[in-house]
């Protein structure tokens, strides 16, 4: 079959684990022997970060990057007007082509919900990677300081410093969904957060998965004595970075591994430049990680933010580490379904968490292993790619195609 992913952010050009879903299930389809093409936003990527350095990999994978001439102002037009703006001709020209599938991803600078029309594919997609359908920040997250309690989204926007966008207060989001076949949702809370938009449009859950190959024993020289935890995500305030590295600073007797960018990265190296419990490492390509999570304690998931899914977490498990996770959002479900880990819902149970792991190997190991077993039976990228493809082969049988 011939497949078409649309999508802000394409690596190198992007900050997040939607980018990296999108390449790793590229990568499969194109191993499996599908065509696959990704048409994504460059400038988009330009409105938060400077330019990556270039890469070119022969993976298989055809992409399309659109470039305006006006540079930033294209994905400013479509965060404002929710349409394609200066990419529709382009965007047009490219979606004429003979897919069988096209499948939407991470749209919001790409053409906001009325991309969502011009896929003229017998199979239309769309995957909530974020909460941006139902939240002008995409993470639910009010004020730039807690988890969202109420629908308050202007004064938000504004403490938010992102631009209101009038479109959100229209019929837009609805009809460009009628459009879909099937809307996927990482996690039953984040399907449950969306049912209300999904008046027509199925919601299948599909949980994302990991693609990291673990080695078969651990490859760092290790202190044995000194546990050593992980965090692996964007070093922001909604992911509770700040609260963790407090924590630590009080813990010195445990050591903390950051792994991450973001925009709290630099004032947060220099506050805790004396503590010499806590690292600091730049964002690392996927097969680095690998080592980062086999030699660790425990991944801690601190999120404040609800979040979607949690591949960290299931990272974690395919390496056969436990996860701690704070309860918010869908991060607790993968908890709750394997058992492979604790949930924590303020510091002192953290603390707690950190020092009863620490002190319990055997404990480690057991929730390690089930973690291990979990991400065998659930969260492969044969198995997502297997329950990925019969979602499709099922709408098809619905349309008769």
């Amino acid at each position: 079959m011939r497949f078409c992913m649309v999508t802000t952010f394409y690596p190198p050009y992007h900050f997040g684990g939607d980018a990296t879903y999108v390449r790793a299930l590229a990568r499969q389809l194109v191993a499996e022997g599908h065509s696959v093409d990704v048409i994504h936003c460059e400038d988009a990527y330009l409105v938060g970060g400077q330019p990556p350095a270039p890469t070119e990999t022969d993976d298989g994978v055809t992409v399309h990057r659109l470039k305006s001439r006006f540079g930033v102002i294209s994905p400013l037009i479509s965060q404002q007007t929710g349409g394609p703006g200066l990419k529709k001709n382009e965007l047009k020209k490219l979606l004429a082509g003979d897919f069988d599938v096209v499948h939407f991803h991470n749209i919001s600078l790409m053409g906001g919900p009325s991309v969502l029309k011009m896929s003229r594919s017998p199979v239309t997609l769309y995957t909530l990677h974020e909460h941006w359908l139902i939240c002008p920040t995409h993470i639910l997250w009010k004020n730039k300081s807690k988890a969202c309690d109420s629908r308050q989204c202007f004064t938000c926007c504004l403490k938010s410093r992102v631009p209101p966008q009038w479109w959100r207060y229209t019929s837009l989001v609805k009809e460009s969904l009628k459009n879909v076949d099937c809307l996927l949702s990482p996690s039953q809370f984040t399907a449950k957060q969306h049912q209300h938009l999904a008046e027509k449009t199925p919601i299948v859950v599909l949980p994302l998965f990991s693609n990291l190959q673990p080695n078969s024993k651990k490859t760092l020289a290790t202190d044995d004595t000194r546990p050593r935890f992980l965090f692996v995500g964007r070093v922001t305030k909604s992911k509770g970075i700040t609260e963790l590295l407090a924590l630590f600073s009080v813990l010195p007797a445990y050591d903390l591994q950051v792994v991450g960018k973001g925009d709290l990265l630099a004032s947060l190296k220099k506050k805790y430049a004396l503590c010499s419990n806590i690292t600091f490492t730049n964002e690392l390509p996927q097969e680095q990680l690998v080592a980062l999570y086999q030699n660790a304690t425990a991944l801690i998931f601190p999120s404040r933010a609800p979040e979607t899914f949690g591949l960290a977490i299931v990272e974690a498990f395919a390496c056969g580490i436990p996860a701690i996770v704070r309860d918010a959002g869908a991060s607790r479900e993968l908890i709750d379904q394997t058992g492979a880990g604790f949930v924590f819902q303020h510091d002192d149970e953290l603390k707690e968490i950190i020092i009863k792991l620490s002190q319990n190997p055997t404990l480690c190991e057991e929730l390690g292993q089930k973690g291990l077993k979990s991400y065998q039976d659930f969260f492969t990228p044969k198995l997502h790619l297997k329950n990925y493809l019969t979602i499709i082969q099922d709408i098809q049988q619905i349309k008769g195609l």
